[in-house]
């Protein structure tokens, strides 16, 4: 019997099989690169956090053997972690934020000097800021460099780092990004919000 490769039933049980092999074979590669992916994106996390104690340049290998020498400790406040560093013999704190630019989602890492006020450097990132605007949060290290030495706290004990359009208090405000101004004031918010649930921590 010749099989009626023209028919509606051939085409439907071909496209069926077509499906579900290539389904199979999709979830199999996922699957089979799944740990590189998460070990990819726990490398990532670790250089993020090394480039807010201002350790750059390195390559994965390296990233690594740096994280083991410098991150003595992971520590919760509540649900919150945070992670207790070592610099020269020097105590750091790194804070992970998380908050909303312009078009989705920030994140920081922020560095704090052992009198849990003072920022020894700063990381931020995002998922889909504007290419030479809000992404400069990211993408230019000058801009992040700015926040070393801020105070988080005002002389009143309430927090005050801020990214604003014109800085009144140098101690602990920053310029914000030319020309991302939403993108600014995000920033501004996950740094004021995120700390916040840190307070008793840096208090």
């Amino acid at each position: 019997m010749k099989l009626n490769t023209n028919s509606n039933a051939y085409i439907i049980i071909y496209s069926t099989v077509l499906v579900v092999i290539v389904a199979f074979l999709l979830a199999f590669v996922f699957k089979a690169l799944k740990p590189m992916q998460d070990a990819n994106v726990a490398l990532d996390v670790k250089k993020q956090i090394l480039y807010s104690l201002n350790i750059r340049g390195l390559d994965g290998q390296e990233a690594e053997a740096k994280y083991a020498q410098v991150v003595k400790s992971e520590e919760k406040v509540g649900e919150k972690l945070y992670y207790v560093c070592d610099i020269d013999g020097q105590k750091k704190y790194v804070f992970p934020l998380k908050g909303m630019g312009l078009w989705g989602g920030i994140s920081a890492f922020i560095s704090v000097n052992d009198d849990l006020n003072t920022i020894f450097g700063a990381y931020f990132n995002h998922e889909s800021e504007t290419a030479g605007l809000g992404a400069e949060i990211k993408d230019s290290q000058e801009w992040q460099e700015k926040f070393q030495g801020k105070k988080i706290f005002g002389d009143d004990g309430q927090l005050a780092i801020g990214v604003v359009k014109k800085v009144e208090n140098a101690a602990s405000e920053v310029d914000c990004v030319t020309g991302a101004t939403l993108t600014s004031n995000g920033v501004s918010d996950m740094l004021r919000n995120g700390l916040s649930e840190y307070i008793e921590a840096l208090k």
